[in-house]
């Protein structure tokens, strides 16, 4: 008889803002923007998106900044308004 734990949510999710617990990949992001993959690239190119770093040949993205970056923006758009 085997008995199993129940699952529990993730508490740094919490604190991600519901982002997953993991770097991101470029097509994470194009997903949560839903954009094209090619403007997530372009976004990097020209330094106006989330910031995402280099592992090796790899793009990531923290999902902490990534949150940052749609805070930032968020309130951007309220002091325009």
């Amino acid at each position: 008889m085997s008995t199993t734990a129940p699952v529990q949510n993730d508490p740094r999710a919490t604190l991600r803002g519901g982002l997953p617990d993991r770097y991101l990949t470029p097509d994470d992001i194009a997903e949560i923007f839903e954009v094209p993959k090619e403007t997530v690239y372009q976004w990097r190119k020209k330094q106006v998106g989330p910031p995402g770093f280099r592992i090796g040949k790899y793009i990531r993205y923290d999902p902490a900044d990534v949150r940052a970056y749609v805070t930032e923006r968020k309130n951007d758009d309220q002091a325009a308004a």
